[in-house]
């Protein structure tokens, strides 16, 4: 019997009582790479926050493989947006990965040499063993991106939780990091993605999410990616984006 790696039900969220996520039901399958979209102000990246406890639910529920968040914690890789980060902190970039490992430490909490063949085979995956001891300051947005995905994936999770990793990268970074979560897809991983562009959001993900504070619509990407539903979802902001939409959608017919 599969694992359903993320559950949550009813889950509301409200700031200074002004609800900004209400009663979100969802069930991620397990091996699916989906994508959580809608206007700006939707609730995406409170959904993320809620799911982790980083910020509380006023309402519901969250599981993760069945169990609190609390509990499955290990087993969940987290990629923060870019602007949230403190970059001018001293560390090079070997010490943020090796953050990654830190639920892995055994008793004595130090680093072993493991762990940092494990942290090095991250950097190399994302293309940025050369920078290892490079300061996370002098690194361009692209790069420090490609960083936060290496700690990820060094914490060797089943469910990774990303706030709009595409943001502030090139096109290069950007195609690189779309192939790296296609990679952890086939080996049976679960991604959940905030994403903001509409166009590659159709052929980025397995299923969307489509959200403005409530849960217009989940499922596969081509079931929901339709007219209704995005409208449903952007209401009248979608009107500046009708045409790509439409575009998008007849391409794929």
């Amino acid at each position: 019997m599969q694992e359903i790696p993320l559950e949550t039900h009813d889950l509301t969220v409200a700031y200074d009582k002004r609800p900004v996520l209400y009663g979100v039901d969802v069930q991620v399958p397990e091996g699916k790479l989906v994508g959580i979209v809608g206007p700006n102000g939707a609730g995406k990246s409170t959904l993320i926050k809620a799911i982790m406890g980083i910020v509380p639910a006023t309402g519901g529920w969250v599981k993760v493989f069945g169990d609190s968040f609390a509990k499955g914690a290990k087993r969940v890789g987290y990629v923060p947006q870019r602007e949230s980060v403190d970059w001018d902190f001293p560390v090079n970039v070997m010490d943020v990965v090796l953050m990654g490992r830190y639920g892995k430490l055994g008793l004595m909490g130090r680093v072993r040499k493991s762990d940092r063949e494990i942290a090095e085979a991250c950097l190399d995956k994302v293309g940025m063993l050369p920078y290892a001891k490079r300061q996370i300051s002098n690194l361009s947005g692209g790069q420090q991106q490609r960083v936060f995905l290496a700690r990820a994936l060094a914490q060797e999770s089943d469910l990774y939780l990303m706030d709009e990793p595409f943001v502030g990268v090139d096109a290069a970074t950007e195609a690189a990091i779309i192939e790296l979560l296609r990679e952890l897809k086939d080996r049976g991983k679960t991604i959940l993605v905030v994403h903001h562009d509409l166009p590659t959001a159709q052929t980025y993900f397995d299923m969307l999410m489509l959200l403005n504070m409530r849960l217009v619509a989940f499922g596969p990407t081509k079931e929901v990616f339709t007219q209704e539903l995005l409208q449903k979802t952007y209401g009248g902001r979608l009107t500046i984006l009708s045409e790509v939409a439409n575009t998008v959608l007849k391409e794929s017919k």
